[in-house]
């Protein structure tokens, strides 16, 4: 793996979006806030509830939980990875505001709390770095009093746009063949970030036990002008610090000049050229 991510922290405040322009980054923002109150709603948060976010990164839903409850709710703020905690108590000395927090290193396959001890849990694309979802959520519903309620979002990778969509087989050499391959990849069961969709996750929360869990299915669509320099960025940015950029995922199928030439033509192909691309997410709300 390159160096470009070397941890968490660094990648949820820079890598994620060091393909988009200003604006992009801008209008992710506004959704990223945006799909935080939806889940913060879904979860409906008493007065008095112990909360945990799972995963919670760089604190997105344990920061808007704060905001509205004060130290109304206990928050707990749990993740795997110790820098991201360490970040979150930094913002969390610096908000100026009454808060009843306390923090968990801690592996969403085996959280270190006991059973039936929080009354609402949450994730925010926290599923989509798990292979096995079905063991998260087993600790979700473990963790969780009678009556709790779970509440998380989801991308679905797995129907993002393809390159292939955006070019044609008159643009691209081996068009065919690296259509085979990025269908491949992006449809692989042993990754994390494409073995899953809204059906298998109503799966998972059946099968966990969950009584009446619901999913919410929306399509997210953007459009803006590619350049040379964006499309390179698409290509060589990382989904999360121990995952391979796209390239790296072509490089699995094809010899490094290759790819650099497909990559070259992609880029051809859409410079100063108005796109529109498509994603899939998932608005989680179950009862235990």
């Amino acid at each position: 793996m390159s160096d470009i991510c070397k941890n968490w922290t660094q990648w949820l405040s820079q890598t994620r979006f060091a393909h988009m322009s200003e604006v992009q980054i801008q209008e992710t923002f506004k959704w990223l806030f945006a799909l935080r109150d939806i889940v913060i709603s879904k979860a409906q948060i008493q007065p008095g509830n112990r909360v945990i976010d799972i995963g919670c990164g760089s604190g997105l839903l344990s920061f808007g939980v704060i905001e509205k409850f004060e130290d109304n709710v206990e928050i707990i703020f749990s993740d795997k990875f110790q820098d991201c905690l360490d970040e979150c108590k930094k913002l969390l000395g610096e908000c100026g505001v009454k808060y009843n927090a306390s923090f968990l290193q801690s592996d969403c396959l085996d959280i270190k709390l006991p059973d039936c001890s929080v009354d609402r849990a949450m994730t925010r694309s926290v599923l989509v770095h798990i292979v096995d979802k079905q063991k998260a959520i087993n600790e979700i519903y473990r963790i969780l009093k009678k009556g709790g309620i779970y509440s998380a979002f989801e991308p679905i990778i797995k129907s993002n746009t393809r390159y292939h969509e955006l070019t044609n087989p008159s643009q691209i050499t081996d068009w065919q063949a690296f259509k085979d391959a990025e269908d491949e990849f992006m449809s692989d069961v042993n990754d994390s970030l494409t073995n899953f969709d809204a059906q298998s996750i109503a799966q998972n929360l059946d099968s966990a036990g969950f009584s009446d869990g619901a999913i919410d299915v929306e399509d997210t669509t953007s459009s803006y002008i590619a350049t040379r320099e964006s499309i390179a960025k698409w290509f060589e940015s990382v989904p999360s610090p121990d995952r391979p950029s796209s390239k790296e995922r072509f490089l699995k199928y094809f010899d490094e000049k290759k790819v650099d030439n497909y990559i070259k033509e992609v880029q051809d192909a859409l410079h100063n050229k108005m796109i529109t691309v498509t994603s899939k997410t998932i608005f989680i709300r179950a009862t235990k």
